[in-house]
């Protein structure tokens, strides 16, 4: 097996995660390659295994660059306000690292830099809940709706295959009234505002308050009292 060359002193792995970040973001992770990464840095593609063993492992370094930017609120606050905190700055992630972020989503999250923040983002699940079991299930809940979220808006509906043959526009505001009229609130400049009602609607139903901001109805380590059993509608 032939030796590498040496690496170029001019090298550093947080150089190579920059411009690695930079050509994903430019080209997608799909036309990403070692050897575009080399050229773009002027070194021979070799030169970046000194630093990274494979391509895999650079993605790793560059999935947990994203996560690490994900800042986590004051401990002093209420936990559900952390939580809203903690999910804004994912999202603002996100699209930081929009062409990455598909890759990010399905992550396992499995190096140091991964489960240290899953394990915050629980920790603050179990603030609120006081039971592991409801943090555990809060935790994946508020992931689907907050991954969802991020790839909608990162990359989504707009981008995303359309039909052979779509329909027109006359076809729509005839026969699909509502839709027409409700076409206005799914643009761009209406993302705030429904990623923070969705939010709220997942916090709201989070936990049973005391009456309090923030505050859980039940202690740590004790269940919340259970729900009333719903009638079933009639037929």
């Amino acid at each position: 097996m032939p030796k590498r060359k040496a690496a170029d002193p001019g090298l550093s792995r947080e150089r190579i995660i920059q411009a690695a970040i930079a050509q994903v973001e430019r080209l997608g992770l799909e036309a990403f390659t070692m050897r575009k990464l080399g050229e773009a840095l002027g070194v021979e593609a070799m030169s970046l295994y000194h630093f990274f063993p494979s391509k895999q492992h650079l993605v790793d370094a560059l999935v947990d660059t994203a996560i690490a930017s994900v800042e986590f609120p004051p401990e002093s606050l209420p936990p559900v306000e952390r939580m809203r905190r903690t999910m804004r700055a994912y999202r603002d992630m996100a699209h930081r690292y929009g062409r990455l972020y598909p890759v990010i989503a399905v992550h396992r999250l499995n190096t140091p830099t991964g489960v240290t923040f899953i394990e915050k983002v629980l920790r603050i699940a179990y603030d609120i809940t006081g039971d592991e079991e409801q943090a555990a299930r809060s935790f994946r809940a508020l992931g689907y709706y907050l991954m969802g979220a991020a790839l909608d808006e990162t990359m989504g509906y707009a981008k995303g295959p359309s039909a052979a043959e779509p329909v027109d526009g006359a076809f729509i505001a005839r026969e699909c009234p509502l839709l027409t009229r409700s076409a206005k609130y799914f643009q761009r400049d209406q993302w705030d505002r429904t990623f923070e009602q969705g939010m709220e609607n997942m916090l709201r139903a989070l936990t049973e308050r005391d009456g309090t901001t923030g505050s859980p109805a039940h202690g740590p380590g004790k269940r919340a009292p259970r729900r009333g059993k719903r009638r079933k509608a009639p037929a």
